[in-house]
C-alpha cells in the first residue's frame, strides 16, 4: 500500500514553488523579458575521450555526435542535444520529454566493456528559460562571459556563472537562454533573475 502511495506522489521541481513569482515578474513591451522553469528534462552525464571507441559507441546510441570543442552544442536544441562541458565530459539533454527511469540504460549498455560513463543527472540540475528582447541584458548584470551575439551565437553553450551561481548557459534561440543551476541553487538564482528583471518593468511603466 505504501509503495502504491509513493508511486502516485507527483514530483516537485526545484523551482515549482516560485512559478507565481516568475509569472508576475514578466515584463511586456519593447523591452520584454520572462522567466520560467523547464522541469524534469532528461539530462545524462557522459564521459568519453573524443574519437575513442567509447565515444563512437555513445554517438551510435544517441544518434548525435559528441561536440568537438568548447562551447559547441550538437544535435537538436528543441529535442535531444549534447553540450560540451570539458575535453572528455558532456551533457546529453532532451527537452522534448520528461525524465523517466531507465533513460541512461541504453547508453550504459553501449559502454559495456569500454571506459567511460553514462549517468542520469536529471535530478542534479533544473533548467530556467529566460526569454525576450531584454534577456541578454538581464544575464549581463551578473555573467562575466561575453554574451554578445558575435561571441555567443544561437546554439552555443558554456560553463559560467550568473551572479554567484555556477551554471551551464545555452543560448537556445535569438532571444532565449537556458540556464542550468544545480537544484540546490535554483531558488537563489530565480530570485536573483527576477530582481534583475525589475529594472525593465520600471522602464516599461515610464
Amino acid at each position: 500500500m505504501a509503495e502504491n502511495l509513493m508511486t502516485r506522489t507527483p514530483r516537485t521541481s526545484p523551482a515549482a514553488h516560485l512559478a507565481t513569482l516568475m509569472a508576475e515578474a514578466e515584463v511586456t513591451g519593447a523591452r520584454a523579458v520572462s522567466l520560467r522553469e523547464l522541469p524534469f528534462a532528461v539530462q545524462i552525464g557522459l564521459r568519453a575521450t573524443p574519437g575513442s571507441a567509447s565515444a563512437r559507441a555513445l554517438e551510435a546510441a544517441l544518434g548525435v555526435a559528441l561536440p568537438a570543442r568548447h562551447g559547441e552544442v550538437a544535435g537538436d536544441g528543441a529535442g535531444e542535444h549534447v553540450l560540451w562541458l570539458g575535453p572528455d565530459e558532456f551533457l546529453a539533454v532532451d527537452v522534448s520529454r520528461e525524465q523517466s527511469t531507465g533513460d541512461a540504460d541504453a547508453l550504459e549498455a553501449a559502454l559495456e566493456g569500454l571506459p567511460g560513463q553514462a549517468l542520469d543527472l536529471s535530478a542534479n540540475r533544473t533548467i530556467l528559460v529566460l526569454s525576450g528582447p531584454s534577456a541578454r541584458e538581464v544575464l549581463e548584470k551578473g555573467c562575466q562571459a561575453d554574451l554578445h551575439p558575435r561571441a555567443f551565437p544561437v546554439g552555443r553553450g558554456i560553463v559560467t556563472a550568473v551572479g554567484p551561481v555556477p551554471v551551464l548557459l545555452h543560448r537556445s534561440g535569438e532571444q532565449e537562454y537556458r540556464v542550468y543551476p544545480r537544484a540546490s541553487f535554483a531558488e537563489f538564482l530565480v530570485r536573483w533573475l527576477v530582481d534583475s528583471m525589475q529594472e525593465f518593468r520600471q522602464e516599461d511603466v515610464l
